[in-house]
């Protein structure tokens, strides 16, 4: 096939998934995969109708059934101790564009269940984005919906590491405790999440100074072993997991405990949403790190006046000072954000999956 040729069949598809988009209305059912729940956003030519679940509500078509067509998946990974309805702004975006959004509740780190929360859940969290798309690969009714060849991955904060982990990027507890060893009041907010009391953050802090004295070798396994992407080898050089997922976005990631060498090693784009008044993930630890060290990332928009959770859509003010109130610094709605700025971060990412997921 000529380049003329390719190019004709990749504006076609655009045209296609773009066009019926602009229609489309925005589905909602549920599924479950294992024991992970999942909502599932998708077009529709149903009418919607206001749906509430808890404080939050959405103007959906709930299981109403899909547009005819096949449609790109992207896997959204919500932040500790979320769920996909923050992220509802985004998923219907995504949807009027022209995709299937997936998002799956990861197990212990949710609003219902935060047992796991911190390294645990970072473990997890990638594996839990593959079991979706292998079960929606399998799914009678959605498997013929979707295009799967090439995935989308959407990350917000702790869902940052599922996202670099899936580009290829690898972690260490030993980064985290070095980081914070040496950073540990500049991001407080990361570091001591969680251990708000004086006996605790105590704690905390001793267990950073652990590695410090001590050579690499003599540390516990534990602390020095790596996860995330895969380390390549001359004969397998692709660092991914899944060499399914073929683009990413990072909404105000968790990102200090990847290594700079794993970060470099991404072949994938990788576009990244930046808070610039973010105190629960400072820019330079986090967003910063990833752009510093990653030749295929690339910042797609860096919010004025915005602080960690001002690009969240819906985020009702009782669920706002709730989830403020757990933060160590910062979480409360920026004063001076500008929402205008949070309905072109999300066009940007949509335009960001368009480019990069075209057939």
């Amino acid at each position: 096939m000529n380049l003329l040729t390719h190019w004709h069949r990749q504006l076609g598809a655009l045209m296609l998934i773009f066009t019926g988009a602009v229609q489309a209305q925005v589905g909602m059912t549920q599924l479950q995969v294992g024991q992970m729940p999942v909502t599932l956003t998708y077009p529709t030519s149903a009418p919607v109708a206001p749906y509430a679940v808890g404080p939050f509500t959405m103007q959906v078509a709930l299981n109403a059934a899909p547009s005819a067509g096949r449609y790109p998946l992207v896997v959204m990974s919500h932040g500790s101790g979320g769920s996909a309805y923050p992220d509802h702004a985004l998923a219907s975006t995504l949807v009027r564009a022209g995709f299937i959004v997936a998002q799956p509740r990861h197990h212990g780190n949710n609003h219902l269940d935060n047992s796991l929360a911190g390294p645990a859940t970072f473990q997890r969290r990638p594996g839990e984005a593959i079991e979706v798309i292998d079960a929606l690969a399998q799914d009678p009714q959605w498997s013929k919906r979707l295009h799967l060849d090439r995935v989308g991955v959407h990350g917000m904060s702790a869902g940052g590491v599922t996202g670099l982990a899936l580009a290829g990027a690898q972690w260490r507890m030993l980064n985290l405790v070095r980081h914070c060893d040496r950073n540990g009041l500049a991001d407080e907010g990361f570091c001591f999440v969680g251990a708000k009391e004086p006996e605790a953050r105590a704690a905390r802090q001793s267990s950073f100074k652990s590695a410090r004295y001590w050579p690499e070798f003599v540390l516990p396994a534990d602390l020095k072993a790596v996860h995330g992407g895969r380390t390549p080898t001359p004969a397998e050089p692709d660092p991914r997991p899944d060499p399914r997922v073929a683009a990413v976005t990072l909404m105000v990631p968790v990102a200090a405990i990847f290594s700079a060498e794993s970060l470099a090693r991404i072949r994938i784009p990788v576009g990244l949403i930046n808070a610039q008044d973010d105190e629960v993930l400072v820019p330079r630890f986090h967003a910063g790190h990833v752009l510093q060290h990653c030749t295929t990332c690339k910042l797609l928009a860096d919010l004025p006046n915005a602080g960690h959770f001002d690009a969240l859509w819906p985020w009702p003010p009782a669920v706002a000072r709730e989830v403020a109130a757990t933060q160590v610094r910062g979480g409360l709605p920026h004063p001076g954000f500008n929402p205008r700025d949070r309905v072109a971060a999300h066009q940007r990412i949509a335009e960001f999956f368009r480019h990069n997921l075209a057939p």
